[in-house]
Parts: C-alpha cells; sequence; structure tokens
C-alpha cells in the first residue's frame, strides 16, 4: 500500500476537524473536531511507522499516548462545558466571552470598602434612633 492514500485521508480528517473547530458555536462540536485532528495524527503515525518498517514501533507507541491524552481532554473538556451548561443555560461559545477575566483588580477594594462603610452605617442606625428616641422623651 502507497504511503499517498493514509496521508491523504489524514490530510482530510485534520482540515475537517480545523474547520470544525474554526467555525463551530457549540463547544461539544469543538471538542468533537479536536478528536478529529487527534485521529488524524495517530493515523499519520501509525503510516509511517509502517512505511518505515520501525523495529521498535515508535508510531504505535505515540499513538496509544495520544489516545490516552484525547481521552483525558475529552473527559476534562466535557466535565467544563457541562459545568458551563449548567451555570450559563447554553454551550455555545460565543456567550463565554463575557466570562474572561478583567483588569478590575484595582477597583474591587475601593467596592469593598463601600460596602463596609454601608454595613457601618446600618449597624450605628438603630443606636442612631435609640438615641433621638431618648433625647425627645
Amino acid at each position: 500500500m502507497h504511503l499517498a492514500y493514509p496521508a491523504v485521508l489524514a490530510v482530510l480528517l485534520f482540515c475537517t476537524g480545523l474547520y470544525g473547530v474554526l467555525a463551530r458555536r457549540n463547544a461539544i462540536l469543538v471538542l468533537m473536531s479536536v478528536e478529529l485532528m487527534l485521529n488524524a495524527v495517530n493515523l499519520n503515525l501509525v503510516a509511517f511507522d509502517v512505511w518505515l518498517r520501525d523495529a521498535l514501533h515508535g508510531g504505535q507507541a505515540l499513538t496509544l499516548f495520544t489516545i490516552a491524552i484525547a481521552a483525558a481532554e475529552i473527559g476534562i473538556g466535557l466535565a467544563i462545558v457541562l459545568a458551563v451548561y449548567r451555570n450559563r443555560g447554553s454551550s455555545d461559545i460565543d456567550s463565554l466571552r463575557d466570562t474572561a477575566e478583567t483588569d478590575d483588580a484595582e477597583t474591587l477594594p475601593d467596592e469593598v470598602d463601600a460596602v463596609r462603610d454601608t454595613t457601618a452605617d446600618q449597624a450605628t442606625a438603630p443606636a442612631g434612633k435609640a438615641k433621638k428616641a431618648e433625647a425627645t422623651a
């Protein structure tokens, strides 16, 4: 068998996966597209291992590592997608852009001080009302 056949199939699989990563908005479809890309790499590793007649079968060993990494990636990725779906009600990637961190770290202590001032005013308000009631009585 020629090396061109599995190589062309791997290129088609990788391009399909790349299109899916770049064009899809659903996080689960993006994860599936990444899996297609990893399977294209696996196909190339096995094809070149057979073509080079490697005595140690390094391509097949690397394929097993790639499969293990892909399984871990899909497990963690699905856990993240499910957590986002539970919190937001959608797994749309475009809606996740508002979860990005901003540089509001400097303004946070001011907001905390404002909250402390409001709670301190609320705590002293009943005592002030009691003093006014005693003064008028």
